[in-house]
């Protein structure tokens, strides 16, 4: 474990190269970085060295990285980054409902993954103390209101366009799968309706993107989900 100097993360992958340069990177970020190298003491740091972040690796030699992530979240709702060469979107999707926060692949770029822990501890620290409004390139949602507005003007969004939007601003910086969105949006029956939500989408971009043919305040996780740009 790096000297302690801010937010505890847990590397847990198998790799010795790996973890040698994620304890460098990380220290130098400013993180303190504890490791592990297989799921068993990954679920034991977990419960005892309250880490405030993991990276979790779903390659492991004792059992399935997505297992690590299904046994982890019956105790902890640590976020967690999932840092894999696993490229497949099935493997990104199921990760991703399984309660990951988000998910890098390898190689990656230390700015990314940096960037992406940064956005994980807000998320964590606005879950824990709900913002009542945020803002997003210029459009602003008021959640105690129900109000959006784009440049001060109000925008006129139907319930279920609010509703969406509601759950991709809570998660600003994250992706969100489509699974997720339509089981919270319109309900467990729907998760399959994909191309339903893509039509909400268009609709959503069309009234709050300053060009909704190249949006920047909902963006596609392709194959995957979508992603609200960070406030």
């Amino acid at each position: 474990m790096s000297p302690a100097n801010g937010p505890r993360v847990l590397v847990v992958d198998d790799e010795p190269q790996i973890q040698r340069f994620l304890d460098v990177a990380l220290t130098a970020a400013g993180y303190e970085v504890a490791a592990a190298e297989t799921g068993a003491q990954a679920l034991r740091l977990a419960a005892t060295g309250a880490p405030d972040l993991i990276v979790l690796d779903l390659g492991l030699p004792d059992r399935d990285g997505k297992d690590v992530l299904r046994a982890l979240r019956t105790f902890s709702r640590t976020p967690v980054i999932v840092l894999s060469a696993r490229d497949r979107e099935s493997e990104k999707i199921e990760a991703l409902d399984l309660g990951a926060d988000d998910y890098v692949e390898k190689p990656f770029g230390i700015g990314e993954l940096t960037a992406r822990l940064r956005a994980a501890l807000r998320h964590k620290a606005t879950v824990a103390h709900p913002e009542p409004r945020v803002e997003i390139d210029g459009v602003t949602m008021d959640f105690e209101r129900r109000l959006v507005a784009r440049d001060g003007r109000q925008v006129k969004l139907t319930p279920k366009e609010y509703d969406l939007l509601a759950v991709l601003f809570r998660n600003a910086g994250r992706v969100v799968t489509h699974r997720q969105i339509l089981s919270s949006v319109w309900g467990p029956a729907h998760t399959e309706d994909t191309q339903y939500l893509r039509v909400f989408i268009g609709q959503l971009r069309a009234k709050i993107e300053r060009d909704p043919t190249t949006p920047k305040i909902v963006t596609t996780e392709p194959g995957v989900g979508y992603r609200a740009a960070e406030p």
